[in-house]
């Protein structure tokens, strides 16, 4: 008999796992996997299918009609607390939204995340797969008219208006992403709901909290509603959750108002026992189709389910949005209990039986409403008590905030005004929106790039200053970029990574330019790019044009958020070759995030770097990686210097290499680990490998002009081409 008889015939996980990876055996190797986040490989749309077109087709208002249907249509698998879904839908939306973070603009709401994992399965997200199972038969009615990052914020909006709040608005225009954002840093914890102090340098000061992340433990939103580390004690709960709205962009009236409004709608669920459910959606049996956290006790009434293990209402009237959070917070003490679940939590001392609200299934019983260690923070710390009791002498106002709030949070991330769609988009200009004027078109492009050309200014001092105003654009928030000429404003102007004495001399020309012609700074900034690099491409033999679309408007101080824009500042710069300090990650690391968060293939990254050491776009004339006897010239020289074995590598210091002549031991160049990375790692070498070869210096040329050019217009949110990039 074959020792094989027997033996299963296929690999074991191989295709499924993430064990035996090149990552398992390599652990110190280059990921370049999330250059690749959102291929579009898998993507079952194909390359032809826009959303941002498709939306527009959309019938708004019966879209709208049918989801306020569904609001109150309780179906007998999941049923609605109160017969109404909105407390769940509301959830939903705003832990979809909730995980933004300004300090990298990842999270949000704006890609549909939260149908994958980590997001689907952390503990706080906890039943809201059964919310997104409700919208199902809404999603296949719509289909391809409407994304599911849509549809999940679009929900708790309309959530909130039938249980009677006038919101601020709504835009469409979320795409979708078809896979799991596996390489966005949520945390080091391999646990969920590790103690907080893994994640802060002294989790008695919140702000050492480790940077980008917001949410005080792995798997939460926000902060533990319990308390710190699952210990009541609201003053310190107040300073966590001052802290993480702040790293959301929320100031402490913003923050009052979503706590408060958050609750005064839906409830808690924590009437059972939390060890029974079953496990989360990523890790249950195939059986259970996508869904987890099966509750053996439920027995179809929705007063039994487990999510938070926190159990009750916060107001009287649940499925209202009314003032009665303020009043029963403030109108009465509150000590601390234990859920049937076990959770912490506090109810009231005394409360009349009438004041109570109903039990979720059951009209006849009434039930004592909670409030979380957060809801309690509202009332102890005194910043926050004096804008909710500001809040409750004046009703109109408050729900005005939380209205304004609530929309801040559900389209932080969409990016500008420019980019919303569909017929309750607000036209008022919000300056969290990084509002832009438009731009003028009437003045002649060949005309300012002859007097461009005739300034006096160098090609680096030309394509520098262009870059560093185009490099701050986010794909994660749709913030930054060249629009706005924001470079010129505090606090870009003052930023180390833009050189502020160089920048300061390039802006005072193209001031003048700007101005004797009619058109904008941001305008001009970005055609004396175009005209550095023709030059340069020139000099060394290729007669090229690089396409240019004005239109850029000029923002002012006043449209400028000083505090939201400190976060976009870059700490390192891999494509000029700078970063302001020595980190913990490496620096091929950061470039790696930084190329990440300008939509930028690994490609495209590539013939950029080389392009632009050879452009001598160095920070502070650094001659690291301009591996060319011919700096200022646009050619292939960086790639066909790095892959010539006539030379050898040294170290010489921290973050400096020496390329020294083999034969001679001569010092020929110098390099950062930036530089030595697309010959060292296998994959960037297959790419500098095609850029160094003989036939292919006009196809370096003519990539590395497209790469620049996606760039430049990463923010032309309002030109039509652009708008679905």
């Amino acid at each position: 008999m074959s020792e094989h008889t027997g033996k299963c015939p296929v690999m074991h996980g191989g295709n499924t796992t993430e064990g035996n990876s090149n990552m398992d055996w390599w652990p110190e190797a280059l990921n370049l996997d999330i250059l690749h986040q959102h291929d579009r490989k898998t993507n079952p749309m194909g390359e032809d299918f826009d959303y941002r077109q498709e939306v527009k087709k959309l019938d708004f208002d019966a879209l709208k009609k049918d989801v306020h249907a569904l609001m109150t249509d309780s179906q007998e698998w999941w049923p609605a607390d109160w017969g109404h879904y909105g407390g769940l839908m509301i959830r939903m939306s705003w832990h979809a939204a909730g995980t933004y973070r300004i300090a990298d603009g990842r999270g949000g709401g704006a890609t549909g995340n939260q149908r994958f994992a980590p997001i689907n399965s952390w503990p706080d997200n906890v039943s809201l797969d059964k919310a997104r199972r409700l919208l199902w038969p809404i999603k296949k009615k719509y289909g391809n008219k409407i994304s599911w990052a849509d549809l999940i914020i679009f929900a708790g909006n309309v959530a909130y208006e039938s249980m009677g709040l006038k919101t601020f608005g709504f835009s469409f225009g979320r795409e979708d992403i078809w896979h799991p954002e596996k390489d966005t840093y949520w945390g080091a914890e391999k646990e969920w709901l590790a103690p907080s102090d893994e994640r802060y340098d002294n989790v008695d000061d919140p702000g050492t909290m480790e940077n980008p992340l917001a949410a005080v433990q792995m798997g939460l939103i926000y902060v533990n509603p319990e308390g710190v580390n699952g210990v009541p004690d609201p003053q310190k709960t107040a300073e966590q959750v001052r802290e993480t709205f702040a790293r959301m962009a929320m100031n402490d009236e913003e923050t009052a108002a979503l706590t408060a409004g958050g609750h005064t709608v839906g409830k808690c669920h924590g009437n059972g026992d939390a060890e029974a459910l079953g496990p989360e959606p990523e890790a249950a049996d195939v059986d259970e189709q996508g869904l987890g956290w099966r509750n053996p006790n439920m027995q179809g009434k929705a007063a039994n389910a487990v999510t938070s293990g926190i159990e009750g209402a916060w107001t009287t009237h649940p499925t209202q949005f009314d003032m009665e959070y303020f009043d029963l917070l403030f109108g009465h003490e509150w000590e601390q209990k234990k859920s049937p679940a076990g959770a912490s939590q506090w109810e009231p001392v005394d409360m009349k039986e009438e004041d109570k609200p109903v039990d979720a299934t059951d009209m006849t019983t009434r039930r004592n409403p909670i409030m979380t260690d957060a809801d309690m923070a509202m009332k102890v710390d005194p910043t926050y008590r004096a804008i909710c009791e500001k809040f409750r002498a004046d009703p109109e106002y408050f729900k005005d905030c939380f209205a304004r709030a609530w929309f801040k949070l559900i389209h932080r991330d969409l990016g500008p005004k420019e980019r919303y769609i569909g017929p309750e988009a607000p036209s008022e200009d919000l300056i969290w929106q990084d509002p832009v004027p438009a731009g003028s078109t009437d003045y002649c492009e060949e005309v300012v790039k002859e007097q461009i050309a005739n300034s006096g200014l160098s090609v680096s001092e030309m394509v520098s200053t262009a870059w560093d105003s185009a490099r701050t654009f986010r794909g994660s928030d749709n913030r930054g970029g060249a629009n706005g000429a924001r470079i010129r404003l505090a606090p870009q102007k003052d930023w180390e990574g833009n050189e502020p004495e160089r920048l300061a001399k390039v802006l005072k020309v193209y001031e003048q330019i700007a101005a004797d012609n009619g058109a904008s700074v941001a305008d001009v900034i970005v055609l004396a790019g175009s005209v550095g690099i023709e030059q340069a491409a020139k000099a060394a033999g290729h007669d090229v044009r690089v396409p240019f679309t004005p239109g850029r408007g000029d923002a002012t101080d006043e449209m400028t958020d000083v505090d939201s824009f400190e976060p976009l500042e870059p700490l390192a710069d891999g494509f000029r070759n700078w970063q302001k300090k020595d980190y913990v990650v490496k620096p091929e690391e950061m470039l790696l995030d930084r190329a990440q968060l300008m939509g930028l293939t690994a490609p495209e990254m590539t013939v950029l770097i080389g392009g632009m050491r050879m452009l001598g776009t160095n920070h502070g004339g650094s001659k690291h990686g301009v591996f060319t006897d011919r700096e200022g010239q646009l050619t292939n020289d960086f790639f066909v210097n790095l892959t010539d074995m006539r030379y050898t590598w040294k170290p010489a210091g921290n973050n400096v290499y020496e390329l020294r002549d083999r034969k001679t031991d001569e010092v020929k160049w110098t390099a950062s680990r930036i530089d030595l990375v697309f010959g060292s790692n296998s994959i960037l070498r297959s790419y500098a490998e095609v850029y160094a070869q003989d036939d292919n210096e006009e196809k370096f040329v003519n990539d590395f002009i497209k790469a620049w050019t996606k760039v430049m217009n990463a923010d032309r949110f309002d030109v039509e081409k652009y708008q679905s990039a």
